[in-house]
């Protein structure tokens, strides 16, 4: 049993000597012929290449399906990332808004306490969206505050706390209607900002309404300011509107600040008109009789 080990490693000897001695002179062959400097040794290299590497697509798979996935692994690790990310902002926005809370209680007590009348102009009635009432050609929501109950009027503007959405058109007992900045019968005037330029602001349906009637059309640019006017009392001036963008028709329109894909809770600004004051007399003191008149001061001077 010795004597055959013995042998048959007496034979594999020679052989693995054999084979890695080969091995060496073929690689040292393959050197020395990509490293001669001569047409016909370039000529063969261009044959050997284009018979043997077309044929060795086979052997690049598993390096090819490799790299991808890595590259799937790392998208999937940056992808985590941003995961981990979004959730720690999220925790943030939580504790923010939990603190906006809290003053908010706190100015209301505060306000309470010292018995501070606010400007009928700058309160708010909040109401909640009961359904989309509109359609292709229309374009308005429901609301569940009305007349009856929080004194709604036409023409009051609404906002959802970050843009004007529209304004009350219809209003009911415990409901009113919004018809909504896009819609075709929407008409507001509005200032760009910083320009000072005023334009009216036309819905037409689309998600992005048109600016119509710019003062100067040069001085504006895309990604400006847009605030309500006030011209025509049916809006408060400076509330935001949106931001102009150049739509792919050449036309300026407006991408509203208002969140149209998630109007739930709106907020209708309680406009109230100012009560005339009637009578100057107050204001001006009491009017003289008109055979009274005033003599000039040298006249006087000249009595004296």
């Amino acid at each position: 049993m010795a004597r055959q080990n013995a042998s048959s490693e007496d034979f594999a000897r020679p052989l693995r000597r054999f084979f890695v001695g080969g091995i060496v002179l073929l690689l040292f062959a393959i050197f020395v012929l990509w490293r001669i400097d001569s047409p016909r040794a370039e000529r063969f290299r261009a044959a050997l290449v284009d018979a043997i590497v077309p044929q060795m697509d086979w052997a690049f798979v598993p390096v090819t399906k490799t790299v991808e996935l890595v590259g799937g692994i790392q998208s999937y690790a940056r992808l985590q990332q941003q995961n981990q990310d979004l959730r720690r902002e999220l925790q943030q926005m939580k504790a923010w808004k939990e603190a906006a809370l809290q003053l908010e209680q706190e100015n209301a007590k505060l306000l309470d306490l010292n018995k501070v009348r606010l400007d009928p102009a700058l309160t708010v009635v909040t109401g909640q969206v009961l359904a989309d009432s509109g359609s292709p050609f229309r374009q308005s929501v429901l609301l569940n505050v009305g007349a009856g109950r929080d004194g709604i009027k036409d023409g009051w503007a609404v906002t959802d706390g970050l843009g004007l959405v529209g304004r009350i058109s219809g209003v009911g007992q415990r409901s009113s209607r919004v018809l909504l900045l896009t819609d075709s019968a929407s008409r507001v005037p509005v200032t760009i900002q910083p320009s000072g330029q005023q334009a009216m602001l036309s819905g037409d349906n689309s998600a992005l309404p048109v600016l119509d009637f710019i003062e100067e059309p040069e001085e504006v640019r895309p990604g400006d300011r847009v605030v309500s006017s006030g011209d025509g009392g049916v809006f408060p001036a400076g509330l935001l509107v949106g931001s102009i963008v150049l739509a792919r028709d050449g036309r300026l329109r407006l991408r509203l600040s208002a969140d149209y894909e998630r109007l739930e809770f709106l907020r209708v600004l309680r406009s109230q008109a100012a009560e005339p004051i009637a009578g100057d007399a107050a204001l001006i003191g009491p009017l003289l009789p008109e055979s009274v008149s005033i003599l000039p001061s040298n006249e006087v001077q000249n009595d004296g």
